[in-house]
């Protein structure tokens, strides 16, 4: 019981948060797709950014890992901190939680580890476009970069 109160008592934290954008910022979801250099591998995935402030986003994500028979998946809860530029575009840097699942035959292996990451976006119209690199730690380090587009929401 204390357990669930902990839990309501942080995702309705978390929803006031959410709830009290900037008027400059909105959610937006969109597509993303990249490769990861230590892994040899190149991804596909998914994210959605929440507007906490004026600056900063919640920023989870997906990564499906294309190759070698091995099914490879990975998960990030991020924040991600805007960098004003002007222009109507922005640098960022953030950074979070990540996990990655490993799975063939029937075998599953779970790990969970940090990421840092920085990159560029547009934010002129309803898509934004973005290059990002990120730095994924776990076991060892691997480096990957993206580009994906970012759709407003509401």
């Amino acid at each position: 019981m204390k357990s669930l109160r902990h839990a309501l008592s942080l995702a309705g934290l978390l929803l006031a948060c959410i709830s009290h954008p900037a008027h400059a910022q909105r959610a937006h979801i969109g597509p993303h797709f990249g490769y990861n250099f230590d892994m040899d591998r190149a991804l596909i995935g998914a994210h959605m950014l929440l507007p906490l402030s004026e600056d900063v986003e919640l920023y989870p994500s997906f990564d499906y890992y294309m190759g070698n028979g091995v099914n490879l998946i990975g998960l990030s809860g991020d924040l991600k901190f805007r960098l004003p530029t002007g222009y109507g575009s922005a640098f960022y840097l953030g950074g979070g939680v990540n996990y990655q699942n490993a799975s063939s035959g029937g075998v599953s292996n779970g790990d969970t580890g940090w990421d840092l990451l920085f990159g560029f976006e547009s934010r002129r119209g309803v898509a934004h476009p973005f290059l990002e690199g990120r730095l994924l730690g776990h076991g060892s380090t691997s480096f990957q970069i993206g580009a994906g587009l970012n759709f407003t929401i509401f």
